[in-house]
């Protein structure tokens, strides 16, 4: 069986003890984030997932989920710097970047141009109710979250990792919201949904919330070991068979693609996945293995992970709208069309 990985050997002192420690460290996240985000434990290792691979995470949930407090909580747990932007009709570019200002020397008068940072310059950034501001705004964002970088009067600007942009939207209201280009979609990772809790957890949500102690969470790590453990990610093996999996899972979303895949994507998608969606699909693996303790990725990390990364991905057509199909239903269809060599 042939594996593909980056780096050899994988089975040294120092790997074993960098993998301990980022099991250790993400159940420690894990737990300092339980103090405050009661459930939605699947939404948080999402979160956390994107964060190991270096990518950026949508999430959308009715009003009251807790989004933003789950960011909040998040990168103070991290020990990173965070920003928040709220989003709205009236935002400019320039109020995301930042922009040029004319100073003047008070001693010899002489005029320059000072570049004034905008909130993008952070380690987490979260982009709250992007949807509410218009496609010229949003886009501000793009160069960024894949170039590490923006653009201000013709001069490029260095964003330092890690750079983490979380963006929340409420998919309900609909006035005077904008939807995301799909070019800026595909950016995201993952699209995590945050659904209403069970009752036991809405109960401690109110026990929690309704006391004049309010729980916080611990730092647990920064920025520098981050970016160590996304390098460890990125070092974890994948079997081909795996890899290949992940490929032809993505490749069956397209409905102009070889004629090999399934009749109900034909009949009900304009657009499939792009080729960033398998290799998102194949890193996010990496890390989902690790955070479960194996240094392999196995086929159930890339099923489990084929919701949150193609849902945002794969358009539907009016035949879907009819027959009141969503994306998720597509991808569910999918997996069970798909199923893997064991099975």
């Amino acid at each position: 069986m042939s594996i593909l990985t980056s780096v050899t050997p994988t089975g040294t002192e120092e790997v074993r003890e960098r993998v301990q420690r980022f099991q250790e460290a993400t159940s420690r996240i894990r737990q300092e984030v339980g103090k405050v985000i009661v459930g939605q434990e699947t939404v948080i290792e999402s979160v956390l997932i994107a964060l190991f691979v270096g990518g950026h995470c949508l999430l959308t949930g009715l009003p009251g989920t807790a989004k933003t407090l789950l960011v909040r909580t998040l990168a103070r747990t991290l020990g990173l710097k965070f920003n928040r932007i709220q989003f709205t009709p009236d935002l400019m570019p320039s109020d995301i970047t930042g922009t040029d200002i004319i100073e003047e020397d008070t001693a010899s008068g002489h005029r320059s141009w000072t570049f004034v940072p905008g909130p993008i310059f952070s380690n987490v950034l979260l982009a709250d109710e992007i949807n509410r501001t218009p496609p010229k705004t949003q886009s501000a964002l793009l160069e960024a979250m894949q170039e590490l970088s923006c653009t201000v009067r013709g001069h490029s600007y260095r964003i330092e990792p890690p750079f983490f942009v979380l963006a929340t939207q409420n998919p309900i209201e609909l006035e005077g919201t904008y939807p995301l280009p799909e070019a800026q979609l595909d950016r995201f990772l993952f699209n995590a949904v945050l659904d209403y809790l069970p009752a036991d957890d809405e109960l401690k949500v109110v026990d929690l919330t309704t006391v004049n102690r309010t729980a916080e969470a611990d730092v647990v790590t920064n920025g520098d070991e981050i970016r160590g453990f996304q390098e460890l990610v990125r070092m974890t093996p994948i079997a081909e068979s795996v890899a290949r999996y992940a490929v032809e899972l993505v490749r069956a979303t397209r409905p102009n693609g070889n004629g090999d895949g399934p009749d109900f994507v034909k009949k009900y998608v304009n657009f499939g996945a792009s080729v960033r969606a398998a290799q998102f699909l194949v890193l996010a693996g990496k890390a989902r293995a690790l955070m479960h303790g194996r240094f392999h990725v196995a086929y159930e990390d890339v099923r489990a992970l084929a919701a949150p990364v193609l849902r945002h991905r794969v358009l539907l057509n009016f035949h879907a709208e009819s027959d009141r199909l969503t994306t998720d239903d597509i991808v569910r269809r999918l997996l069970e069309w798909k199923t893997t060599p064991r099975e």
